[in-house]
């Protein structure tokens, strides 16, 4: 079973490292994210008239359960008791105090706004004042007016808090996403000789995706659950220190952190097995991308059922972790739960004991009860800081890593070649070989000749094309384009004089017109019809009924090799560069399919200067000069007929393949 291979790049980060930089990509949305977090605050702002009306509702009900309970008892003991709810016989009219209607006696227990609310009120002509021994006008009219209010204006800022917050986060990851891709392809080809292509994969699309998630999650709650257990707390403090209840405060403050104990006990778990699942996903992603590569030769072995085994193990091993973070971030919840009944209970069991009233704690009790549903999301916000955490580790690792060409401060712009390619001295070794790929080559292609590449696999051809493009720089030695070193000259210039035609052609997922298109944007129709003629692909692609609109499929699977080749070809002939690397395209076809392709070859190699690898001698007989590459030094250099005529190593490669 393949497992999780660590890439030389990876490390960890802190909490402070890996958020610290992620603000760095979120500071420039940060007047949508202020605005988000004020609205934010302003939610847990409207929670504050809330709790204000629960002790005039608790008395006004009070007061309005007191009458009734004594009409009973005097209809009980017989006595009559008038319309005005006064007991005549008790005392008599003259000695009677007028009482003062119900709204007076209690403006002193309304909150501060209520005179703000009760002239508004009169104004729209509501008659606030009517005293009929029933629910009070104060009370109906903090019912019916200002908590609907509150609640529109919460309903608003909601809105406002969330799309503000998942905009920014949103963008934040799309900006993330773009600075991978960029970051990726300024590196070298040593680094992609490096990695595991599936598993850089996934660190480009499923860990972004995780970060987004908890963006938009995590800035959400995070400006409004604070700001709302603030606002919950204060008004408790508040309350407690106008009654005179600070004994109950300070149980309630001490009392109150013991929420957070499950948060911090399974947090460090909670990474654990949040990165495991992320890697043990990016074997997953790896899997799927090397079988869908190599679908031709699981088919041609008929293996399908065995990889098959193997990726159902690789996903039951995913399941498993990602289970096990699963039952970790669940706990959470269910554990904050427990430790807040139990905290609850041994409060009202404290409140009995100290002869403390129910009417008296319920202005407390409610507010915390309110901030419960904030205090599970902070909960909740840990296991998901936690998860993004261990994403933003792997993100970072990589734009971290540091393997592209070295750039020149002020680079030689170069849009001719004019004179001539010189190797001087040339050696390369890769990153942990044992020996130079190349060493000590040194030879000059002057302007519109040929130099072809001859050697056993493995003896240094292809590295020296890829020394001409620049794809690696040279250990020792200078690569020169017009007496200038390549790594002077700008490397966009340098790739525009380079076109290139490889033995193993990829394609795009696109019509054939937009790959013969591909790196010559503003070619129009013509100009590629033009190229695909002088590749000889013209009839093959109009053979076809969607001619150069057809899908060239996944990587050019629609067409056959050399099918592709000629694309490639016209591709090359449409780009018109001066400089043409060959590298054997013409190796794996067979004799007819490789006439046409030499025959396309030769119009693309007309008037240009070549650098041809060759591994069928037959097409590198008109070579100006052909260097015979062993061991990654040059052994011989000359024409097809020198060469012949010394009988070593290129004498013998000849034979071996029946050529004269």
């Amino acid at each position: 079973m393949s497992s999780f291979r660590k890439e030389f790049f990876d490390r960890e980060y802190t909490a402070r490292e890996a958020y610290g930089r992620l603000w760095g990509y979120a500071r420039r949305y940060r007047l949508r994210i202020i605005v988000g977090i004020v609205c934010g605050v302003l939610t847990a702002g409207t929670l504050l008239p809330l709790y204000q009306t629960i002790q005039p509702a608790l008395d006004e009900v009070s007061e309005n359960e007191r009458p009734a309970q004594q009409t009973q008892a005097e209809k009980a003991a017989g006595t009559a008791v008038p319309d005005n709810g006064r007991n005549v016989a008790e005392k008599p009219p003259e000695q009677a105090v007028p009482a003062l209607p119900a709204s007076m006696a209690k403006a002193a227990k309304m909150p501060g706004w209520f005179k703000q609310a009760e002239k508004w009120a009169a104004r729209l002509g509501l008659d606030v004042h009517a005293d009929d021994g029933g629910i009070s006008p104060a009370l109906l009219l903090m019912i019916v007016l200002v908590v609907p209010l509150v609640a529109l204006a919460r309903l608003v800022l909601v809105f406002l808090n969330q799309y503000c917050l998942t905009w920014s986060g949103s963008h934040v990851v799309a900006d993330l996403r773009v600075d991978m891709l960029k970051h990726v392809q300024r590196q070298s080809l040593e680094f992609f000789g490096k990695i595991d292509v599936g598993q850089l994969m996934s660190r480009a699309t499923s860990d972004p995706a995780q970060v987004q998630m908890i963006i938009q999650q995590v800035l959400t709650e995070l400006a409004r659950a604070p700001f709302e257990i603030a606002v919950s707390i204060g008004y408790v403090a508040w309350f407690a220190v106008a009654n005179d209840m600070l004994p109950t405060l300070l149980i309630i403050v001490v009392g109150f952190p013991m929420f957070l104990l499950p948060v911090v006990a399974l947090s460090r778990k909670i990474r654990k097995w949040s990165k495991r699942s992320l890697e043990r996903n990016s074997v997953i992603t790896s899997k799927i991308h090397e079988l869908l590569t190599c679908v031709r030769v699981v088919k041609a072995y008929d293996t399908a059922e065995a990889e098959n085994g193997r990726y159902r193990e690789l996903n039951d091993s995913l399941l498993k972790s990602t289970l096990r973070a699963v039952r970790m971030a669940q706990l959470v919840g269910p554990a904050v739960e427990a430790v807040g009944i139990m905290l609850i209970c041994a409060f009202m069991g404290w409140c009995f004991f100290a002869h403390v009233s129910l009417s008296s704690i319920v202005p407390m009790l409610a507010p915390l009860l309110i901030i419960y549903k904030p205090m599970k999301q902070l909960a909740q916000l840990q296991v998901q800081l936690e998860t993004g955490r261990a994403s933003l580790a792997r993100i970072f690792s990589l734009l971290d890593v540091s393997m592209e060409l070295p750039e020149p401060e002020n680079p030689v712009r170069k849009t001719e070649f004019s004179d001539s390619i010189e190797f001087r001295d040339v050696s390369f070794r890769y990153s942990g070989a044992d020996s130079d790929a190349v060493s000590g080559a040194s030879f000059a292609l002057p302007r519109g000749k040929m130099v072809a590449v001859v050697g056993s696999t493995g003896s240094g051809k292809s590295t020296l094309a890829a020394l001409l493009s620049r794809f690696y720089d040279p250990s020792h030695g200078e690569v020169l384009v017009d007496g200038t070193d390549a790594r002077r000259i700008d490397v966009a210039d340098l790739r525009n004089l380079i076109g290139s035609v490889m033995q193993e052609t990829l394609l795009f997922n696109d019509t054939i017109e937009e790959n013969i298109r591909y790196g010559s944007p503003s070619a129009t129709y013509e100009d590629v019809v033009r190229a695909a003629k002088l590749a000889n692909a013209h009839d093959f692609i109009m053979a076809q009924p969607e001619g150069y609109a057809r899908n060239a499929g996944e990587k050019g699977f629609a067409l056959s090799g050399g099918e592709r080749q000629r694309i490639a070809i016209a591709r090359a002939i449409l780009k018109n560069p001066p400089i043409l690397i060959l590298d054997e395209a013409t190796s794996a076809l067979d004799t007819v399919t490789e006439r046409l392709v030499q025959s396309a070859l030769d119009n693309l190699m007309r008037n240009r200067t070549t650098f041809a690898i060759a591994h069928r001698l037959s097409t590198i007989r008109r070579a100006d000069m052909i260097l015979v590459m062993d061991r990654g030094r040059i052994a011989e250099r000359g024409t097809h007929d020198e060469l012949y005529a010394a009988g070593g190593i290129y004498r013998r490669l000849c034979d071996m393949q029946g050529e004269r």
